[in-house]
C-alpha cells in the first residue's frame, strides 16, 4: 500500500510544472558546467517558458490547441521524428556514434563491412567546429559525386569536453585523416600530398580541382594507438618498439608473405576456411606465386599443411624502393615500412632543438596544425620571420599503426596525428557483414557485439 501511495505522490510530483522545471533545470546546468560556456545558462528562459509561462509555442511547426484536444496521427509523427532526429544528433554529438570499416587495414581486428560504436565520452567528445551541416552525413552527400554536405559560413575553434579517461597505447582509436585537409576533387582516392611530391604542386594545382576539408569534416580513418606524447616509436622487421619495449603480440596483427603454389586451383579454399579477406589475395599466375597478409597462427597452420612449396614473409630493407611514401618524405631518412625510426612523438609544451636535420619530421606540424609561417633560408629556419633553433609544440600528437602492417595507411606515411583531430575510441562490433556474398549468408554472426582490443 505505501510503495502505490509513494508512486501515485511521485506520478504528481512529475506532472507538477514546477517539479518538471527545476529537474529539467538541474540536468541543463550540469550539462552547461560540463560545456564550460555560461553563457547557456540563458537557456534557462526557455525551459522557464515551456514548463511555466508558455509565452512562445517552442514546437512551431505544430498548432497550439485546447487542453484535452487531440492532434491528428501525422502531427504526432512529425513531432515523434523531429524530437527523435534532435536526439540522435545529442547523442552522436556528445555519446556515441556508429562507424563502419572501409579498408582492410586493421583485419583482423576490425574488417571490411564492420560496423562499430565508437565512444566520444571515453576521451571527452570534441565540439562540432564545423556546425553547418546536414545531419547524419559526414563531408558528402549520399547518391553524389563528392558534393560537399557542409558549409564554412559558421566555424568554433577546437574545444573537447571533459573525458572519463586518457588515450593509451594500443588502444584502437577513430579519427580525421591528417592529410585530408586539402584533396583532388573529381578523384578524391588520391593523395593530394603524395601527387605533389610526385609531381611538385604547380603542376597538380593547374590540372587538378582542389579543395579545403576543416578538421572535422576530413575522412574517418580507424588505427591502433601505438605512441602516445613523448614516447619514443621504432619500427624494427615489422614490429613497433615503445620507449624500448617491444609492441604486445597482437592475435590480430598481421605481415604480408609470398607463397609458392605448386598451382593447384583449390588454393582459395584453404585461404578462405582460414579466414583470409578476398580483398587482400593477390596471385600471380606466371610464376604460381600468392602474396597476402596472415597472422601468427595462419601462418604456423600454412606452414604445418606443407600445403605450398615455399612461405617468405615480406620485408622491405631498401629504403630507395619506397622514395617519397615513407615519412618524413626526405632521401636522408632511410626508413621504410618495415624499418622505421626511432622518432620520438610530439608532446604539448615540450620544447625541442630545431635544425635542419630534424625539421622535416616537424615541418607539417609547425606550419600547418600549428599555423605558423615557415621559411628555411640557407640553412637557417625563420618561424613567424624569427630565426629559430628550437621550437615548442602547442599540441599533443599520436603514432597510429594498422593492424595489417603491410596493407595500413598510417603514420609510417603520413607522420603524426594532431590531438584535434581525434574522435574517440573504438569500442564494440555491432554488426559484421561479408559483402562478397548473398544477404543473410554474408553476416558474420560471431563478430557481432564483441568488444574491440
Amino acid at each position: 500500500m505505501n510503495f502505490r501511495q509513494n508512486s501515485i505522490k511521485l506520478s504528481r510530483l512529475l506532472k507538477n510544472p514546477f517539479s518538471r522545471f527545476f529537474i529539467s533545470s538541474g540536468i541543463y546546468v550540469l550539462f552547461v558546467m560540463w560545456v564550460g560556456n555560461y553563457w547557456l545558462c540563458f537557456g534557462l528562459i526557455i525551459f522557464a517558458d515551456i514548463y511555466l509561462t508558455k509565452f512562445v509555442n517552442w514546437r512551431f511547426w505544430r498548432k497550439r490547441k485546447p487542453q484535452g484536444e487531440k492532434y491528428k496521427l501525422s502531427t504526432e509523427f512529425i513531432d515523434s521524428l523531429i524530437i527523435a532526429v534532435l536526439l540522435a544528433i545529442f547523442i552522436r554529438t556528445f555519446f556515441i556514434e556508429a562507424y563502419t570499416i572501409p579498408t582492410s587495414s586493421m583485419e583482423k581486428t576490425l574488417g571490411v563491412g564492420d560496423y562499430l560504436f565508437v565512444s566520444k565520452l571515453r576521451y571527452g567528445p570534441r565540439l562540432p567546429m564545423t556546425p553547418i551541416t546536414i545531419p547524419f552525413t559526414h563531408n558528402t552527400l549520399p547518391f553524389t559525386k563528392n558534393r560537399k554536405s557542409f558549409a564554412t559560413w559558421i566555424t568554433f575553434p577546437y574545444k573537447r569536453l571533459q573525458g572519463i579517461s586518457k588515450i593509451k597505447n594500443y588502444q584502437v582509436v577513430v579519427f580525421n585523416y591528417p592529410e585530408g585537409d586539402t584533396i583532388i576533387k573529381d578523384q578524391p582516392d588520391k593523395n593530394y600530398y603524395q601527387m605533389v611530391r610526385q609531381f611538385g604542386r604547380d603542376y597538380v594545382r593547374k590540372n587538378y580541382e582542389v579543395i579545403y576539408r576543416p578538421i572535422d569534416k576530413r575522412d574517418n580513418y580507424t588505427k591502433r594507438v601505438i605512441g602516445i606524447p613523448g614516447d619514443t616509436v621504432q619500427i624494427l622487421h615489422g614490429r613497433a618498439i615503445v620507449n624500448k619495449k617491444s609492441e604486445p603480440q597482437f592475435k590480430s596483427s598481421q605481415f604480408n608473405y609470398s607463397l609458392k603454389s605448386y598451382g593447384n586451383y583449390e588454393d582459395t579454399a584453404i585461404f578462405k576456411k582460414l579466414g583470409v579477406s578476398l580483398y587482400d589475395i593477390n596471385y600471380n599466375a606466371y610464376n604460381s606465386i600468392y602474396s597476402l597478409p596472415l597472422t601468427r597462427k595462419m601462418y604456423r597452420e600454412l606452414l604445418d599443411s606443407a600445403y605450398f612449396k615455399a612461405i617468405i614473409r615480406y620485408e622491405n630493407t631498401d629504403p630507395s624502393s619506397v622514395n617519397n611514401q615513407i615519412f618524413p618524405f626526405e632521401e636522408s631518412y632511410y626508413w621504410t615500412e618495415d624499418n622505421f625510426g626511432p622518432v620520438v612523438v610530439p608532446q604539448k609544451n615540450i620544447t625541442i632543438e630545431l635544425n635542419s636535420k630534424n625539421l622535416p619530421l616537424y615541418r607539417k606540424i609547425i606550419s600547418s596544425f600549428e599555423n605558423n609561417t615557415l621559411r628555411v633560408i640557407n640553412d637557417s629556419i625563420y618561424i613567424n620571420n624569427i630565426l629559430s633553433d628550437k621550437y615548442t609544440f602547442k599540441k599533443d600528437y599520436y603514432f597510429m599503426l594498422g593492424d595489417n602492417r603491410h596493407n595500413s595507411n598510417d603514420s609510417r606515411y603520413w607522420g603524426f596525428v594532431p590531438e584535434d583531430h581525434i574522435i574517440g575510441k573504438a569500442t564494440m562490433v555491432w554488426f559484421s557483414i561479408e559483402k562478397n556474398k548473398k544477404w543473410f549468408d554474408n553476416i558474420r554472426w560471431n563478430k557481432m557485439f564483441k568488444f574491440i582490443r
